[in-house]
């Protein structure tokens, strides 16, 4: 474990004359710091939690720099990295449920989401999940955004025939129900996604935003930019620190985390509901993207694929099918709030 005890030489206690000693934490992010919203998110809390903390202080290593993004979770785990920030849907293939604290096709919004996390059952499922698999990891909500393009395409998808045979970089629980379409999918990290691209490893793929996905350079090869994100409503993210480090920090310090971390949550939601209809705009005026949305019938298919494997990962997974359950609960409850309170969209 890299975190070292550092005296402070600026801070002194004014009684007894005491340097006061700062916590260091070496975290690896899944997304790298060149990437706006994902990267950025990660960078900003950083930038947020250490200003406001003497108790403790971050450095931000991209992914690849410590151990590769989807290892963290047993890293941070196993104490040989301090801490990261990430998605918990990267570790679907791990645990059944992990996506269900990342994001769920044709489930909540970022604010309903939130809502489920940190004023029902969601937070405490959440580190439930991690604790009943044997992970040694503390786990703090620091970062949402809004929905997702679902997906860049070489070719037209107007019939569910038009998706059979093709390879796809896909994320979490959609990926699951593409597969049930017809959809060869694979997970790739942010930066071997063109690549594969490129050099025809894939055919499609699905990753973010559009400001996100125009800095990836998928136009350039895949002209089709689909909506709505049916499989990524929105996405939540994970700040994960090793158990016995979480101990280890004074009340203090784990209560700065928390809080830099809800601060974090406001400014990379924002973030990213104000930047990406620029991104729309250049993608389709200047990159030669195609907007288009899925008609009824190719959402009614991806829903019924959806319904098909909620089912199967529920089969014989008890924590699963309690987690599902709540959540399912909490919405039906929330759909007596939102279907008076919002006006229609348009």
């Amino acid at each position: 474990m890299k975190h070292t005890l550092l005296a402070s030489v600026a801070s002194f206690a004014l009684v007894g004359g005491a340097a006061t000693a700062q916590t260091q934490l070496e975290m690896t992010s899944a997304f790298g710091q060149n990437l706006p919203i994902l990267g950025t998110a990660a960078t900003d809390f950083v930038s947020k939690i250490n200003g406001i903390s003497s108790d403790v202080e971050f450095e931000h290593f991209d992914p690849g720099k410590l151990v590769p993004a989807l290892e963290a979770l047993d890293a941070v785990s196993n104490g040989s990295v301090d801490a990261s920030f990430a998605t918990s849907g990267y570790w679907q293939g791990k645990i059944n449920a992990a996506s269900l604290f990342a994001a769920v096709p044709f489930g909540p919004e970022a604010g309903e989401f939130l809502g489920w996390i940190l004023y029902d059952d969601g937070a405490e499922l959440w580190q439930r999940m991690y604790d009943e698999n044997g992970y040694n990891v503390k786990v703090v909500p620091c970062g949402v955004i809004a929905p997702e393009t679902s997906g860049w395409f070489k070719n037209e998808i107007n019939t569910v025939e038009d998706l059979q045979g093709l390879n796809m970089r896909f994320f979490g629980l959609g990926a699951l129900a593409m597969e049930k379409l017809g959809v060869s999918t694979s997970l790739l990290g942010a930066s071997d996604i063109f690549p594969a691209l490129e050099r025809g490893a894939i055919d499609a793929t699905e990753f973010s935003m559009p400001l996100i996905d125009a800095r990836l350079g998928f136009y350039k090869i895949a002209k089709y930019n689909y909506f709505p994100g049916w499989h990524q409503p929105s996405t939540l993210f994970e700040l994960l620190i090793n158990g016995d480090v979480w101990e280890d920090l004074t009340e203090t310090a784990q209560n700065q985390i928390e809080v830099a971390c809800l601060a974090n949550i406001t400014t990379n939601l924002a973030e990213g509901e104000a930047l990406n209809y620029a991104a729309m705009v250049s993608n389709t005026e200047e990159n030669g993207v195609i907007i288009k949305q899925w008609n009824p019938e190719m959402l009614g298919a991806f829903e019924g694929a959806w319904t098909e494997v909620v089912a199967e990962l529920a089969d014989g997974d008890p924590f699963f099918q309690e987690v599902w359950a709540d959540l399912q609960e909490y919405r039906a409850g929330y759909k007596i709030w939102s279907t008076n309170i919002y006006l229609p969209r348009n």
